[in-house]
């Protein structure tokens, strides 16, 4: 595991439970687990946790972030809008690996009323242990930073 094994999660009002599920599942496999809540089931919004989540990870004081909405869209559209965030909604173990792999991705969303517990856990775990492969994707990788600019 990387130096930097903070990883923080976020969620809107809906996913408090799988967000609390996920941290427990990573937190036994070494992840230091910083989580922003929210911790009341009142209504918020999902924009402002993903970015909240994001530039913890943008600015390098979290290595990974995990995020949950009802969908994972909207929380990670809202992720995706921080400089340096490369976030992909995900709700199989297989893309899960390969935004990893290919796409570098540092942030991962999760969709609460799509993926159960279970299968939930599963994505987290094929996301965290996959790592970039460099090569061509990191050229493509390249690319899509310079849209950013």
């Amino acid at each position: 595991m990387p130096t930097n094994n903070r990883i923080v999660l976020s969620s809107d009002h809906s996913a408090i439970e799988l967000r609390q599920a996920i941290a427990a599942h990573i937190s036994v496999q070494g992840w230091e687990v910083v989580d922003i809540g929210p911790t009341t089931s009142e209504s918020t919004p999902y924009p402002k946790h993903g970015e909240e989540a994001a530039r913890l990870v943008a600015s390098g004081d979290c290595q990974l972030g995990i995020i949950v909405c009802g969908t994972g869209q909207g929380i990670m559209m809202a992720a995706n809008k921080v400089k340096g965030i490369r976030c992909g909604v995900c709700s199989d173990t297989f893309s899960a690996g390969m935004i990893r792999q290919h796409n570098n991705a540092n942030m991962l969303s999760l969709g609460v009323r799509v993926v159960g517990e279970g299968l939930a856990l599963d994505v987290v775990d094929a996301f965290l242990t996959a790592s970039f492969e460099g090569g061509r994707h990191a050229t493509r990788v390249e690319m899509i930073e310079a849209l950013e600019e």
